[in-house]
C-alpha cells in the first residue's frame, strides 16, 4: 500500500492540473467583464475630463485647462475636495447658472491664453463673467481693452470730418486735384457739363474733405482755409 501512495498522488496531482488547465481555457474563452477590465489594465483617470452645464449648455474639457488659474471658481471645482456646493446634472456636469454665450471666449483663453470674443457679444459682458469665475489675467486684460476702446472713441468724437466742393473747368481739374495740402484730401468729381454750349470747356465739381478738431470754432476753421485760396486760384487761371 506504501508503494502505491505515490502513484496515487502523482495522478491526483495530474488530474489537478488538468482541472486547473480546464478552468484556465474556459476563464480565457469566457468574456470578460468592464468590472474586471478595470482590475486588470490600468486606466488613465476618467475624472481628467470635466463636463460643466452653464444654463443649459453643455461644455466638455480638461481638468488642467479649468485649472489655469489657481485663483478661480473653476479650479476649485476641480478639486476632489472643494467646498463648493455645486449640484450635478443627469450626465454628471456641474450645473453652473450663467451665461453660456459669454462662457465660451472665458475657456478658450483658458485653453490658448488669447482673448477671442464674436462681434455680437460686448466685452463688458465677457468681464462679467470673468469676475464672476475670478479669473484675474483675463479681467485685467479686458479692462485694459475696455479703457483703449473708450479712448478711441472719444479721439474720434473730438474730430469732425469737413467736405468742401471746388468748381473748376475741365483744363483745371488736375491743377486743383495736384494743390490739395493742409490734409485736404481728393473724394469725388463730379462732370456737370456746360452751361452754354457744347464748344465750351465742361465744368467739374470737386469734393474735398478734411479732419477738424472739434474745439476749432467754424470762423477759425473758415481762416484757415486753404481750399479756399484753391478755389480762387483755379478760378483765376
Amino acid at each position: 500500500m506504501a508503494a502505491n501512495s505515490p502513484q496515487i498522488t502523482a495522478s491526483a496531482v495530474g488530474v489537478a492540473d488538468d482541472h486547473t488547465k480546464e478552468s484556465s481555457d474556459e476563464t480565457m474563452s469566457s468574456p470578460i467583464s468592464s468590472s474586471q477590465l478595470s482590475r486588470l489594465v490600468p486606466q488613465r483617470r476618467s475624472n481628467q475630463w470635466i463636463k460643466l452645464n452653464v444654463g443649459g449648455t453643455q461644455f466638455m474639457t480638461t481638468r488642467i485647462t479649468l485649472c489655469r488659474d489657481q485663483h478661480s471658481f473653476l479650479y476649485r471645482l476641480c478639486q476632489e475636495d472643494h467646498d463648493l456646493n455645486s449640484d450635478k446634472d443627469d450626465s454628471g456636469a456641474y450645473l453652473i447658472d450663467r451665461d453660456p454665450s459669454y462662457f465660451g471666449p472665458i475657456l478658450n483663453y483658458l485653453r490658448h491664453g488669447k482673448l477671442i470674443i464674436d462681434k455680437h457679444l460686448s466685452e463688458e459682458g465677457v468681464l462679467e463673467e470673468a469676475e464672476f469665475y475670478n479669473i484675474t489675467e483675463l479681467i485685467k486684460l479686458l479692462k485694459q481693452r475696455i479703457a483703449d476702446r473708450n479712448n478711441n472713441k472719444k479721439v474720434d468724437n473730438s474730430r469732425k470730418h469737413v467736405y468742401r466742393v471746388l468748381q473748376c473747368h475741365e483744363d483745371e481739374v488736375t491743377h486743383v486735384v495736384s494743390t490739395l495740402s493742409d490734409g485736404w484730401k481728393f473724394e469725388q468729381l463730379i462732370n456737370i457739363g456746360s452751361n452754354y454750349n457744347y464748344e465750351e470747356q465742361a465744368e467739374f465739381l470737386c469734393v474735398v474733405s478734411r479732419d477738424y478738431p472739434n474745439s476749432l470754432s467754424t470762423a477759425r476753421l473758415d481762416s484757415t482755409d486753404r481750399a479756399k485760396l484753391i478755389q480762387q486760384k483755379a478760378a483765376n487761371m
